[in-house]
């Protein structure tokens, strides 16, 4: 099992930037892909952007160019960069840890608020 502990989220004006950071409570050895996803009120669930052991990056369409995830094995940690924020990317955040082809664990999210 695998706990995940995000942090960063917060209240941000449209244009200005925020960083999540999500540490596992054990090595990632074995978990080949971690990531962030997203869920604004009324919407389903979406993939924001996973990155792979081997550093292997994707990202949603609407994010590309804005945000920018990482990930430091030694630390266990996954990093989320997000610049330009829109009001559209106002949602709660979930860091994800598990295969590229989907999550096997789940943080319990972290707000990110942009006012316009």
């Amino acid at each position: 099992q695998v706990q995940l502990v995000e942090s960063g989220g917060g209240l941000v004006q449209a244009g200005g930037s925020l960083r999540l950071s999500c540490a596992a409570s054990r090595s990632t050895f074995g978990i080949n892909a971690m990531g962030w996803y997203r869920q604004a009120p009324g919407k389903q669930r979406e993939l924001v952007a996973t990155v792979t052991t081997g550093g292997i990056t994707n990202y949603a369409d609407s994010v590309k160019g804005r945000f920018t995830i990482s990930r430091d094995n030694a630390k266990n940690t996954v990093y989320l960069q997000m610049n330009s924020l829109k009001p559209e990317d106002t949602a709660v955040y979930y860091c994800t840890a598990g295969q590229p082809w989907g999550p096997n664990y789940w943080g319990q999210g972290t707000q990110v608020t942009v006012s316009s």
